[in-house]
């Protein structure tokens, strides 16, 4: 992974958090491992005994998409539902944890934006508070969405070499 693929998390205004990070691949490849099943059970959140056993999605906007990860006897649930598709440029939806250790759901803005064969990945996610937002930067997020990330970046590594 190159310097350029930095992970950066950031607080953006009163109540939101932007994640961004780089991928050495052509927006295309990002968009599809971000949004089929077979590709995301391979990437996100798969690590540390972690695995993504279901993941549907209905790839439109009204859609709805269901994640549940798990790990021995523990699990983690995820659902939402789509406002905006456009392929691949842009996923708007909001979601809610199955047990949820914050209040209220999360509106999230995924764009991916192609620069010479590269693809910048920004998500905006907006949550119901200053306080929801402050506890979820003070959990362990950005230490999984690092290591998905970097399992992205091999994954598309692998796509774009076969």
């Amino acid at each position: 992974m190159s310097a350029n693929n930095t992970l950066s998390v950031a607080a953006d205004g009163d109540t939101a958090i932007v994640v961004t990070r780089e991928f050495d691949a052509p927006r295309e490849l990002v968009f599809e491992a971000w949004t089929r099943p077979e590709l995301l059970k391979r990437w996100l959140g798969v690590f540390g005994g972690w695995s993504l056993d279901e993941c549907e999605i209905d790839l439109r906007a009204g859609g709805a998409y269901r994640y549940l990860w798990r790990n021995g006897d523990a699990q983690m649930g995820i659902r939402g539902v789509y406002a905006e598709v456009v392929a691949p440029e842009r996923i708007v939806g909001r979601e809610r944890f199955d047990e949820a250790w914050f209040g209220g759901d999360a509106l999230g803005t995924t764009t991916f934006v192609e620069r010479g064969g590269r693809t910048l990945m920004r998500n905006r996610i907006e949550y119901a508070s200053r306080e929801i937002r402050d506890g979820v930067l003070q959990s362990p997020m950005e230490t999984g969405m690092g290591l998905s990330y970097d399992a992205l970046e091999a994954l598309l590594d692998e796509r774009k070499a076969a």
